[in-house]
């Protein structure tokens, strides 16, 4: 037979094991959706295509100190969104030492993610718009050959 003090402990252990998951942290599922959705246009770019031949060259992003999101975050975010893509590409950091010649199969890919407007106070809660921009840039090319916008706003509170 259990003593009490047993019994209660094991009750204690099998209640915290049919606890619920914790609620995926918001900041990172906002980051991920916005993040999702820029991968799903770059993938449908005409000159990537077939994709799994393409090597991105990822640019650390502009991002607006407003947003409350720091770079390197919403980098971790983008480069994750790419390499969980079926048949994506390839995926490097891009630093200063690879500009120059490139091969056909290489793109520099540049983000930048800005506040669009001022934050937009709601009764349950504040808005924070944005604009992304990606751009696609050829190792050794000054100018993209290749933009896209995606706005939209996150939650404040989230964030």
């Amino acid at each position: 037979m259990l003593r009490p003090i047993a019994l209660l402990l094991l009750l204690a252990l099998f209640t915290g094991c049919a606890a619920p998951p914790p609620e995926p942290d918001p900041i990172r599922r906002a980051l991920q959706n916005l993040s999702d959705r820029a991968v799903a246009r770059v993938m449908d770019v005409d000159a990537l295509q077939p994709t799994q031949e393409q090597v991105l060259l990822l640019v650390t992003p502009e991002v607006d100190a407003s947003l409350e999101i720091g770079s390197e975050r919403f980098l971790e975010s983008l480069t994750r969104a790419l390499l969980a893509a079926s048949d994506g590409p390839q995926v490097l950091d891009w630093r200063p030492a690879m500009s120059g010649e490139g091969g056909d199969h290489q793109w520099r890919m540049e983000s930048r993610l800005e506040a669009t407007a001022p934050r937009l106070t709601l009764s349950d809660r504040d808005l924070l718009p944005y604009r992304l921009t990606l751009s696609l840039y050829r190792p050794d090319a000054e100018s993209a050959l290749w933009e896209t916008e995606i706005e939209g706003a996150f939650d404040a509170t989230a964030l």
